[in-house]
């Protein structure tokens, strides 16, 4: 095999194919990223192969040098109307630079400007001198060439590589995209990165969209790029413009509904978030530390222990960069691990909650975040918590708690419905908020009890649910027996009635046949006199939302509560329609 990957290098014989990346404001093709293929029906035709045994064969760097002039080289044939992006890591960068391999004689001998070229760096590998690195990178970007970082939050430190070398573009790692029409976590990622980009002068390109659910959810987030099988499989020439039945997905004016998390809010300790890794005593060495990080790289800091007590915390990021650096290995090496070790770190007890330690680090210095802390149980040493897993885990409880209000229907309450409300206003889309409301339903509650209301309550939440287009139309419930509809669709109305419909044939099960056979309940109302109450019926009130005309969600609930009450006057499962929505707002 090594034979076969030496041939392969000094014939180039590798071939180029290009994927799309898309302007996801209007459509257009942005540039295309280039990638590479081995010999077709070779063991070593696909990239992941190849460059395993490059790896192996300690060719990487050559491999990739090969693998950008082909790309390059390949691009100038058809295209030269967008960018091309090529794929390099840092390690092989910092040698390209002192050989001088990427020339502007080389870029422009192809009739190619730098302004062209975007850098995608690639990480494999988590041992290289940053500083050396932003140098060379500031090289090329000072004669025009542009610099993109690739699956951002898979490589090893690629927040940092971020932070330190502030690249024009950023690229999502397919992972997060991936079903994040259905995953709530995935989108809170998303949405962090966007507003991270926004603030830095970053653009996002979201990896991997294979499915127009996934594309309405990066697109409505503003995401400004993205690629996938969906826009576009690698090919051999790239195109200058994507196929025309997918223009009509960013012709579209609606929005998606985002994700909602059926989970309820975890409670408890911080045991969850514990992490067995190595540890060691004061006698070790600083090499002896250095092999550990090594051969884990997933190892984000070394506990040093003494007499089951913690004493100390050792990052990898600053063993790493100290040892990087010249004559540091030599000097330090043989030291005790006291050296590099925080004499101070964070160490909390393991019946401590998420709150009282995220509370904890937010009034202590910055590293504790991204070092991590030692969790002990009466003060004996237990294992270790990472920042990443904590703000994982509160992240999750918040967006639990956010978007499920109601415990009852597990359906999003007050804020996530304001929100949709806003992101519909924001985006200029005119839409008809409907609010829905049980009647005679507290008398109902107090004669059966509240677990039968209970019931009820539920039945009218999955009747909602199931009248309307998940990806359009959005099912609130403020609480008790109040729920907001906002529809997209055009045919609101059927859908509107079809509930009504329904819910007229189903509600009666709920009495018991006494009570159906005269078509109500006797109870006491309000004031203690008996009275006569008809079986339960839903009134929905709705308002026709022009943007043009409303301007926050509160000028729409009040809207809504107005149609709501008109809608109460009626007899019976009714829809009210208030068309004077211009004069309400």
């Amino acid at each position: 095999m090594t034979k076969f990957l030496n041939n392969i290098i000094s014939e180039r014989a590798l071939t180029s194919v290009f994927q799309p990346i898309i302007n996801l404001s209007n459509g257009n093709v942005h540039g295309h990223e280039g990638l590479i293929r081995g010999p077709v029906s070779s063991n070593l035709h696909m990239p992941f192969d190849l460059f395993n045994e490059a790896y192996e064969k300690n060719r990487v760097c050559d491999l990739e040098l090969l693998s950008l002039q082909i790309g390059l080289e390949s691009f100038v044939k058809f295209s030269r109307f967008n960018k091309i992006f090529v794929n390099v890591s840092p390690e092989c960068l910092l040698q390209f630079d002192q050989n001088k391999v990427i020339s502007l004689a080389y870029i422009e001998n192809l009739g190619l400007s730098p302004k062209d070229i975007v850098l995608e760096l690639t990480e494999s590998s988590p041992t290289f001198d940053y500083s050396k690195l932003y140098d060379v990178i500031e090289s090329y970007r000072n004669v025009g060439f542009q610099i993109a970082i690739d699956d951002l939050g898979e490589g090893f430190s690629s927040l940092r590589l971020w932070s330190e070398l502030q690249p024009e573009y950023v690229k999502i790692d397919k992972y997060f995209i991936k079903d994040i029409n259905l995953n709530p976590i995935k989108l809170q990622f998303v949405k962090s990165i966007q507003k991270i980009a926004e603030n830095s002068g970053t653009k996002v390109i979201a990896e991997g969209v294979e499915t127009e659910a996934e594309l309405a959810i990066v697109k409505d987030l503003n995401v400004s790029y993205c690629q996938g099988y969906l826009l576009g499989r690698p090919q051999p020439e790239p195109i200058q413009e994507i196929e025309d039945n997918m223009k009509r997905l960013f012709i579209s004016k609606s929005i998606s509904v985002f994700p909602k998390d059926s989970r309820s809010q975890k409670q408890g300790n911080i045991r969850r978030l514990l992490v067995n890794v190595p540890f060691v005593d004061i006698a070790t060495t600083n090499d002896e530390v250095f092999v550990l990080f090594e051969s884990n790289s997933k190892l984000f800091s070394i506990p040093v222990i003494q007499d089951d007590v913690p004493i100390g915390l050792i990052s990898r990021s600053k063993m790493i960069d100290s040892f990087a650096r010249p004559f540091r290995k030599e000097l330090y090496g043989k030291n005790s691990c006291s050296y590099f070790m925080d004499k101070k770190p964070l160490i909390v007890e393991a019946t401590i909650t998420f709150h009282e330690l995220s509370d904890l680090i937010t009034q202590m210095e910055p590293h504790h975040l991204a070092n991590g802390f030692i969790i002990t149980e009466k003060a004996k040493y237990l294992g270790l918590g990472s920042g990443h897993a904590l703000l994982k885990e509160i992240t999750e409880m918040q967006i639990s708690a956010a978007k499920y209000a109601n415990p009852l229907t597990l359906l999003p309450g007050n804020v996530p419905i304001n929100e949709h409300i806003d992101r519909l206003l924001e985006k200029n889309i005119t839409f008809w908020a409907c609010y829905c409301d049980l009647d005679n339903f507290k008398p109902f509650n107090d004669f059966y009890g509240f677990r039968r209301g209970d019931q009820l309550i539920q039945l009218v939440g999955e009747t909602l649910t199931n009248s309307v287009r998940i990806d359009l139309d959005f099912v609130g419930h403020i609480g008790g027996d109040d729920f907001i509809l906002l529809f997209q669709s055009e045919d609101w109305e059927v859908r509107c009635s079809q509930v009504l419909q329904h819910l007229e044939l189903t509600i009666p099960e709920f009495y018991d046949i006494e009570n159906r056979e005269v078509g109500g309940i006797e109870c006491d109302d309000r004031q203690g006199n008996k009275e006569f109450f008809p079986y339960s019926t839903l009134s929905i009130g709705a308002v026709k939302v022009d943007p043009h005309f409303f301007f926050s969600h509160h000028e729409v609930s009040a809207a809504m509560t107005l149609a709501k009450k008109e809608a109460k006057r009626l007899t019976g499962n009714s829809l009210f329609y208030e068309r004077r929505a211009r004069e309400l707002a």
